[in-house]
């Protein structure tokens, strides 16, 4: 395990030896601590641990920070990042708004996350800058938001810069009136004008006298702003069911590949984001199209046309795989994938790591694997797998959020990308003269270097044309690498790491749930199966408060109720591990959750929104349909409802699905290319496969093995699974999934039964005629 220094409270409050500290409070022109505040703050630093240095450059002699603010009494590790700030920082509730309206400021919100790297820069050229702090703190009432922990929060006020026609991003600035309402938004502002754009402390004071001047003008905008926001948020509801065209997965996709770049894969031209391409909905599309085809059931032109698109729908997926893969986005030596591509070749990537990045592209990396055979993209999401797994575990079994961009070089100072980059010498330092000539040809080491007179690893060129270059052949330098790999990581876990985001984030950790159940039943590896089920085990029984999951855990606590997304994203990771493991313990708990999601989150004309209905009522009410980092929580709900309502035979679940698209239907005609992930869920609209495998009762997951190959190793999307043996524990799932009653294991085998709409084909014990019975020709291997 690579040591870390972490951010959260727990690293904050541990005990050390006695100190005295700083007293907080006297920041620059801001309205003095009451006593009992400042009691609280100095209690806390009068602990603090002091083998962490402050996150600020204003230190006393002996090191510690001359200011304090409020921040250092919160549990999200981005907000204490902000903590030693000279601004008088709130955090985000009605006592900042109410300190706003008493005094008759406007509200400065600046929103960002604990491993943002812009929000790491603004932070110390502005909001570590005393003149600035100064400006801050006599004119306006300043709130920070940790956007991971409040995406609700986040969400409104992303659509306000979007409806004032910019490009969003983090840190995200938005001025308010005292009721919420926000006038003008921006994401990072320099500390001195460039390229045009304004330094900070010539918007403040300009925001700030024009609050003074001409308020009703302000306030007027926000207004305004306010109603655009609600309708982007939460689009216009359609209140009677449409039909919706079949065709508009595959419009999506070619709608994209207009974008495609040929020679490096990925859309357009500039930085890349991996979630940018709807890679899992295009290989699909792909597959569907050749089925079609095979079908002959069109005109020769149209079968031919149906053709070319699978084609380069085809060579798009394959060379953005294959592109990213051997970029610099992807960690070489420890497995994973950074945050995007700061250029067209994914080479110099934002070095930041997130879970939910590397959760989701383990997912399509083992899927590739299923749609084309290719052991490289198996290899890819196991060691995507490896790096979650060995770098990100939480205590108790849950998963880690992030790793900072930023780490300390040689210098002592913040470099980002130093830890992960490499120079000639230091590989010969590492492995030798002979080993550090292979490793450096492979990964592309120089001299000159790729980023800032150092090296990204890559591995751009034919396995062949190296080791030809090197005199060797393949086998050679793949055991050559095979052997470095190791010896390079733990060089570089030496190194200081970039700095962990230690909270556990309730949705990306069911995606990772996801990841590791699904690559668990693809490449029959049960140890992935037995990760997910840790980490599932934790998120039902850690993420829980008085009955209610909660969205983040902060060195252990969980706190603040979970979101639309949460909840979702955990019901579709229990409903793959229940289809990779058989439990119907995970079954039970998904029906739950959604039972959860129905009565607190639910439209009534259809879809859901992020927040219960009982939550903190913001300028609007947000309802995700649309892509982003992350997939959409409605998207994921359209699955659920879909899954759930095929395993247990519930219609009202289908009915739901439905109303839930035609809800967006009009903005799904309009942009389909926009809605990848609820695209996805097309394939379950009108019927999936429904596979029951029944086997002898007392057999375990090896008498099974034959039987599911088919499964495992083709790419079948569009069914769901029950597998279980005779006697209780068949009993068990038949009371949620009815399917499964009455369905014998024949003479004594494991039985394969695929039904459709509840009507079953004839049952075998033969792999090659489930495969058949499933459309696929290869049986693949146990």
């Amino acid at each position: 395990m690579v040591r870390r220094t972490t951010v959260t409270a727990l690293a904050l409050l541990l005990l050390t030896s006695a100190s005295t500290a700083a007293a907080p409070g006297g920041l620059p022109a801001a309205v003095p601590f009451g006593p009992a505040l400042r009691e609280q703050l100095s209690a806390v630093v009068g602990v603090r641990d002091r083998s962490v240095p402050p996150r600020t450059r204003h230190v006393d002699a002996d090191g510690e920070p001359l200011y304090t603010n409020r921040l250092l009494l919160e549990a999200s590790p981005y907000l204490q990042q902000h903590a030693h700030n000279p601004v008088d920082w709130q955090p985000w509730g009605e006592e900042a708004f109410a300190r706003a309206r008493e005094l008759g400021r406007p509200v400065f919100l600046s929103i960002g996350y604990s491993t943002c790297h812009w929000c790491h820069v603004m932070e110390d050229e502005s909001f570590d800058d005393i003149e600035t702090a100064r400006l801050l703190n006599a004119r306006f009432v300043a709130i920070k938001v940790d956007r991971e922990a409040r995406p609700d929060v986040d969400a409104v006020y992303m659509a306000a810069i979007h409806a004032l026609g910019e490009t969003g991003g983090w840190p995200l600035n938005v001025f308010l009136t005292p009721d919420r309402k926000p006038f003008f938004a921006g994401t990072y502002f320099p500390p001195s004008e460039q390229s045009g754009r304004p330094s900070f402390r010539r918007v403040l004071a300009t925001v700030a006298d024009q609050w003074r001047d001409q308020p009703a003008s302000l306030q007027q905008t926000a207004a305004v702003l306010s109603g655009r926001i609600e309708t982007l948020l939460t689009g216009e509801s359609v209140f009677e069911s449409r039909a919706i065209p079949d065709g508009l997965p595959e419009q999506a996709v070619l709608a994209q590949l207009r974008r495609f770049d040929p020679e490096w894969g990925g859309l357009g031209s500039g930085m890349k984001f991996p979630s940018s391409f709807s890679l899992r909905l295009a290989m699909r599309v792909e597959r569907d199209l050749r089925a079609r085809s095979a079908r002959s059931m069109e005109s020769p032109d149209a079968v031919a046309e149906a053709l070319r698109n699978a084609d380069a729908i085809r060579r798009a997926v394959v060379r953005t795989l294959d592109r990213m893969a051997a970029g610099g986005i992807r960690d070489h030596l420890a497995g994973g994938f950074h945050r995007y591509a700061t250029d067209r070749r994914w080479l110099v990537p934002h070095f930041e790591k997130m879970l939910y990045d590397n959760a989701l592209l383990a997912r399509v990396y083992s899927e590739a694997w299923q749609w084309s055979g290719d052991e490289r993209y198996a290899e890819v999401a196991r060691d995507t797998l490896e790096y979650l797994d060995r770098e990100m575990s939480a205590p108790g079994g849950g998963f880690y959020s992030a790793t900072d961009a930023d780490s300390r070089g040689p210098s002592g100072e913040m470099e980002e990308g130093y830890y992960f980059t490499w120079t000639p010498g230091e590989l010969r330092e590492v492995l030798g003269a002979e080993r550090a000539r292979t490793v450096a040809a492979w990964y592309g080491v120089n001299d000159a270097g790729n980023f800032e007179g150092r090296t990204i690893l890559h591995t751009w060129r034919e396995e062949a044309v190296v080791a030809a270059e090197l005199g060797s052949d393949v086998a050679v330098l793949r055991s050559e690498i095979a052997r470095a790999r190791p010896l390079l990581r733990a060089a570089r876990e030496g190194r200081p790491a970039p700095l962990r985001d230690d909270k556990v984030v309730t949705a990306w950790n069911g995606l990772a749930i996801s990841a590791f159940a699904r690559a668990g039943f693809a490449l029959g590896e049960s140890r992935w199966t037995e990760r997910a089920v840790r980490a599932a085990r934790f998120a039902l029984e850690s993420m829980q408060r008085e009955g209610r999951l909660q969205r983040v855990s902060f060195a252990g606590k969980a706190s603040v109720d979970a979101f639309l997304e949460d909840h979702v994203a955990l019901a579709e990771a229990l409903i793959d591990l229940f289809e990779a493991d058989g439990d119907p313990h995970w079954l039970h708990e998904a029906v739950r959750l959604q039972s959860e999601i129905d009565g607190r989150f639910a439209d009534p004309q259809g879809g859901y929104f992020r927040v219960a209905r009982t939550a903190e009522q913001l300028l609007a009410r947000d309802k995700p349909r649309r892509d982003g980092a992350l997939p959409a929580g409605n998207a994921v709900a359209a699955s659920v409802l879909w899954r759930l309502a095929e395993l247990t035979g519930d219609a009202s679940s289908a009915d739901r699905a439905t109303r839930l698209l035609a809800s967006f239907a009009a903005e799904l005609e309009a942009s389909p290319s926009a809605f990848g992930e609820l695209l996805l869920a097309f394939e379950l609209r009108s019927g999936a496969k429904e596979i029951v495998l029944v086997g002898p009762e007392g057999g375990d997951a090896a008498v099974l093995a034959p039987m599911l190959a088919p499964l495992r190793r083709n790419f079948v999307t569009a069914r769901v699974l029950a597998a279980t043996f005779e006697g209780e524990r068949q009993a068990r799932l038949a009371e949620i999934v009815t399917l499964v009653e009455r369905k014998p294991a024949r003479a004594g085998k494991v039985t394969a039964y695929v039904c459709e709409a509840r009507v079953c084909q004839l049952p075998t014990t033969d792999p090659a005629v489930l495969a058949r019975q499933l459309g696929i020709q290869t049986v693949g291997e146990p």
